[in-house]
């Protein structure tokens, strides 16, 4: 029992479970302006499990692809797929288990969640080849989260409205815009390998640029999600503190250097968690 508890703690480092936080509200926030309040427990267990496994497979398979790049960098060299706690036949196993269970989890959804569950699994998967010959890296990244909303609105109404692709295009803002901060502690790293990241290729300034832009854009669609989902006074309260929590965590990079862990951990997952928060009272109080 002791050794079984003892993997799952291993795997359970490996994708770092705790950053669904990231993901997960914005499934939920979809699928609550989808629906127009309560979704279903059916929908919350599938929401949860298609988020899950999805990550998984995405951290896995990352895991997996960057077990060379992680054993040279200071930063990762501790991890489960490179210090031997986890060897590449075992995380090869667990991202395809996770993919089927993706796959599985679309088919009980609906027709349309199914047909898009492969090229879901494909763009997420994808991240893991970019750094190698792109700095557009970021935003696959981005594309991958951003795809959370598209999912959850999918589960509910099997469509896609405009406002979905808005709110979508804005997580893929925001979580470009945290990665590029995140990303300047491998810069040395990733410029000593050759990898392809806006750090490593523009610079500590231009990248913090890159990122005010980016999350500019993002309160920008989601101003524009809360507009035409006809959303009211508590999404545009959640669009407002979303920008001021977003100019917190460049002041706090700004700052010190060291608060990177901070501002993307803390700050982002505080944003995730309240944004759902205010559009679940949207939709109980104005709906």
């Amino acid at each position: 029992m002791d050794k079984l508890i003892k993997k799952l703690n291993d795997f359970n480092e490996l994708v770092m479970f705790k950053h669904s936080i990231f993901s997960l509200p914005f499934i939920f926030i979809a699928m609550i302006v989808s629906a127009q309040g309560w979704f279903g427990f059916k929908l919350l267990i599938l929401g949860i499990l298609a988020a899950l496994t999805a990550r998984n497979f995405a951290m896995g398979f990352n895991r997996f692809m960057d077990r060379d790049i992680d054993a040279l960098n200071p930063r990762t060299i501790n991890r489960p797929n490179v210090d031997g706690r986890l060897d590449a036949k075992q995380i090869f196993i667990f991202t395809f288990l996770n993919a089927l269970g993706f796959i599985a989890v679309a088919y009980f959804v609906n027709d349309l969640a199914l047909y898009l569950s492969i090229p879901i699994l494909i763009i997420i998967g994808s991240y893991s080849y970019f750094k190698r010959f792109s700095y557009f890296a970021h935003i696959i990244l981005g594309i991958s989260l951003g795809l959370a909303p598209i999912a959850g609105v999918v589960a509910v109404s099997e469509s896609i409205p405009f406002w979905a692709i808005l709110l979508s295009i804005g997580v893929m803002f925001w979580v470009a815009g945290f990665d590029l901060l995140y990303s300047l502690q491998d810069i040395e790293v990733d410029k000593k390998l050759g990898l392809h990241s806006i750090p490593s290729k523009f610079g500590v300034q231009k990248t913090m640029l890159f990122s005010k832009i980016f999350h500019i854009l993002t309160i920008v669609f989601w101003l524009l999600f809360v507009i035409f989902s006809n959303s009211s006074y508590f999404a545009y309260l959640a669009v407002i503190l979303s920008a001021l929590m977003l100019s917190y965590e460049h002041y706090l990079v700004n700052k010190d250097f060291n608060k990177i862990d901070k501002a993307f951990f803390t700050v982002n997952g505080y944003l995730g968690i309240l944004f759902f928060i205010l559009i679940v009272l949207d939709n109980i109080f104005f709906v």
